[in-house]
């Protein structure tokens, strides 16, 4: 890895870079990259997609059996954590990011006819595969909505598990995705999020440039101010591991090099609910 980092860019905000960029033109540049995911699975982007990379990652192969394939086509994870989730029968689970819904139907499998999976995600292409997905292949337990993973739609204490994979990094308010997830999430509830991160802090025109943050890596933040920010939510870590991922463009690939941006699993208890 190079050393590259300066104070300059150690005393950037991380959790909360709403001030470092535009979040109009960061959302539309990663709602057209994750359209085009969800209309067009196979063309090329600087990330892999489909089932070779969700079994890569650790996704189970008679898991996967049971995600409708087209879903499956558009899967864009980074990791896999539904191990670490221990969903149960009965469980309720936000997806948050859901995308076309592959970790939404495999949570859908493990929690049953009486659980509940819902996923929620700001592009409406992924939003519209996803429910087309659970109407016509009879997932009765898993529905899709469109929404912003920092602002949800839900009573305090609504979901029994969290799950993202891959989305968190892309919002520039962190600090407030993590809240609003302990906030639906009831007392004792968990969190079982894979994620990219780095090993030191971005500099800042890598922070502010858009295009990057779309791309995963300039809204990756350090391990340490992510461990920080679920903290500062009341999460209690429980588990972290390293996944096997990795970006196609060697754009992004020098920028893991140079900031050691990686892809980890993060597992977490919510311990203490923040009042605001």
């Amino acid at each position: 890895m190079n050393t590259i980092n300066t104070q300059a860019a150690s005393e950037l905000p991380q959790a909360d870079a709403s001030n470092l960029v535009d979040r109009v033109e960061l959302e539309r540049k990663v709602q057209d990259v994750y359209r085009s995911v969800a209309l067009d699975p196979h063309a090329t982007h600087h990330f892999e997609t489909g089932r070779a990379l969700a079994a890569r990652l650790g996704y189970p192969e008679p898991l996967l059996d049971f995600v409708p394939g087209p879903a499956l086509d558009s899967f864009a994870g980074v990791g896999y954590h539904l191990d670490l989730a221990a969903l149960a029968p009965g469980d309720r689970v936000l997806d948050l990011g859901s995308g076309s819904g592959t970790d939404a139907f495999c949570a859908a499998v493990s929690v049953g006819e009486t659980g509940r999976v819902v996923g929620v995600d700001f592009t409406d292409a992924q939003v519209a595969r996803g429910a087309s997905m659970a109407e016509g292949h009879d997932f009765t337990n898993v529905e899709f909505l469109e929404g912003s993973i920092d602002d949800l739609p839900f009573d305090d204490g609504s979901f029994d598990v969290v799950i993202s994979n891959g989305v968190i990094n892309l919002s520039p308010v962190k600090d407030r995705v993590f809240a609003e997830a302990a906030r639906v999430l009831r007392p004792g509830g968990r969190l079982a999020i894979s994620d990219i991160v780095s090993a030191i802090p971005l500099k800042d025109r890598t922070r502010r440039n858009t295009e990057l943050w779309a791309a995963c890596i300039a809204g990756a933040i350090p391990t340490s101010s992510y461990l920080q920010a679920l903290d500062a939510s009341g999460f209690l870590i429980t588990a972290t591991r390293p996944n096997p991922y990795r970006f196609l463009s060697e754009r992004a690939r020098d920028a893991c090099q140079t900031y050691g941006v990686e892809s980890t699993t993060f597992a977490a208890t919510l311990t203490r609910k923040e009042t605001s």
